[in-house]
């Protein structure tokens, strides 16, 4: 498959620190990429990194064109939405005007309103809360709010970090399910960052471990299942 996500090189950090050093990945077009690692591995960085949000060195090429010196609102034009942790939700806004928020840089009035009803037919929750708060919602529900606003970008690269992090397992088994029917359906690339390994692992295609800002192994999902430190740091057996 074609290369859309190449990060070679990476160092990035915070004032003069740098979290991550030299770190090489890549995500294939139409493919889902998972990062495991512990707390403070650097995962989050990573993410931010991509999206520009921090300070960078080395290589970043989307679809074969150098980002690293991009800005971070040049970076979603080009089609790459980012879930960050904590969802980013606008509490004091509605759920649907949320939604809109997702489509600022699109112009196709009428393709927008068709992907706010998309949205909703993949969570149907979010439609009866169309007219919520989005504060009020449960932090299920402001999870799935946070990946439909992304995917209202319509983007071609999914940035996810950590969207099971403090809901229930039946809820977590809903957004992985719908996540895997969009990259399947509509040919969305993901990059996900997840400390759950198990369910990484059972989503993506290929996945890479960073341990204190740096890759210590990479390959398929099955390679780094069937490794035996994997499964004792990550997997629990």
């Amino acid at each position: 498959m074609t290369a859309l996500l190449e990060v070679a090189d990476l160092s990035a950090g915070y004032n003069a620190a740098d979290v991550l050093r030299g770190v090489t990945f890549t995500v294939e077009q139409g493919g889902i990429t998972a990062i495991l690692g512990a707390n403070g591995a650097g995962k989050t960085t990573l993410l931010r990194a991509v999206s520009g949000m921090l300070r960078r060195r080395g290589s970043i090429r989307f679809d074969g064109r150098p980002i690293e010196k991009t800005a971070t609102e040049d970076i979603a034009r080009l089609g790459v939405a980012h879930v960050p942790d904590g969802r980013g939700t606008f509490l004091d806004l509605t759920t649907e005007e949320n939604l809109r928020i997702g489509a600022y840089t699109r112009k196709d009035r009428r393709a927008v309103a068709q992907d706010l009803e998309r949205m909703f037919t993949y969570f149907p929750r979010l439609k009866e809360r169309r007219h919520q708060q989005a504060g009020t919602l449960s932090g299920g529900e402001q999870q799935m709010l946070a990946v439909s606003r992304a995917l209202m970008l319509r983007p071609r690269l999914l940035l996810l970090d950590e969207p099971s992090f403090g809901l229930a397992p039946l809820v977590v088994q809903d957004i992985f399910g719908i996540m895997r029917a969009i990259n399947a359906e509509e040919g969305v690339s993901v990059l996900l960052v997840e400390q759950n390994a198990g369910l990484a692992l059972d989503l993506a295609d290929n996945a890479y471990v960073l341990e204190t800002g740096q890759v210590v192994m990479s390959g398929t999902t099955d390679e780094v299942r069937s490794d035996e430190a994997v499964r004792r740091a990550y997997l629990g057996y």
